[in-house]
């Protein structure tokens, strides 16, 4: 097994909007449920109380993951990828993912043209 690297958010390398895409991961199943973007106030929210906090580009806005449904999902790690650009977090969650009802955002397969 590699040994896992400790960084600060200083590895962190926001966008020109000062937001980074954060790809939620299912910890038991490894399913990818969804990607999100957050800013630096969202990653803070959602480290002091342990549930995913995104930001809503179409209502820019801070969005609680959950916080009308009840599907949050309690955070285990976050990870950041080699380049410093992408948030991987892996999560325990409470219900779907997706608005629709699906476990995952990533239900249908693009078909072959």
């Amino acid at each position: 097994m590699i040994p896992l690297e400790t960084v600060g958010e200083s590895a962190i390398r926001w966008d020109e909007r000062g937001l980074v895409p954060a790809i939620v991961q299912d910890t038991s199943t490894q399913q990818v449920l969804m990607l999100a973007y957050m800013n630096r106030e969202s990653l803070a929210q959602t480290r002091a109380i342990g549930e995913t906090v995104f930001w809503s580009r179409s209502r820019q806005a801070l969005w609680h993951k959950g916080e009308t449904s009840g599907n949050v999902q309690k955070v285990k790690r976050i990870y950041v990828d080699c380049d410093g650009d992408t948030l991987l977090i892996t999560v325990d969650p409470a219900g779907p993912a997706c608005h629709t009802g699906a476990v995952s955002c990533f239900y249908r397969e693009l078909e072959e043209s």
